[in-house]
């Protein structure tokens, strides 16, 4: 698939681990001797952007921005599906990681509702609550550039 197709500057993209934001330009730099077309993405948790290389965009799992339909389904998942408490919390911990690092918004929803169902029944440790606190600003990021989402929507995931 051509990556060029793929993305253009003025999209909006999740890039995992790092959440929403959009692709401002794309740069042709030289590295060690070596020309490249950078995206250059401008992330909207943080006042960073970020250069990933035309050639390695596919396999860092960048996405486009889930559409309103597909947000119904997970909207559903979220308040709907049960959640698995059994796990020892370093095992659950790794799962959460796991899933974040897809970079797929259902994942990042599932470990949002988990986590935050536990903390409603008991604190979460210190590791717990960064990850949930990185979960939720996820997305939460990538909620805000939904076309035809709500504020009530967005607040249902807090």
């Amino acid at each position: 698939m051509e990556v060029g197709s793929l993305f253009q500057i003025g999209d909006n993209i999740v890039y995992p681990m790092h959440g929403a934001g959009t692709i401002i330009d794309i740069e042709e730099k030289e590295i060690l001797r070596k020309k490249q077309q950078y995206f250059v993405i401008k992330m909207l948790n943080s006042n960073m952007q970020v250069m990933i290389p035309k050639g390695k965009i596919l396999s860092s799992n960048i996405r486009q921005v889930t559409d309103i339909v597909a947000l119904k389904n997970i909207i559903h998942i979220f308040h709907q599906c049960e959640t698995d408490k059994l796990l020892p919390w370093k095992q659950r911990y790794k799962v959460n990681s796991d899933k974040i690092k897809t970079g797929k918004m259902q994942e990042g929803a599932e470990v949002v509702r988990d986590l935050k169902r536990m903390q409603n029944e008991k604190a979460l440790n210190s590791s717990e609550k960064k990850l949930f606190d990185d979960a939720q600003q996820f997305l939460i990021s990538e909620l805000r550039l939904i076309k035809g989402i709500t504020e009530d929507q967005i607040e249902s995931f807090c």
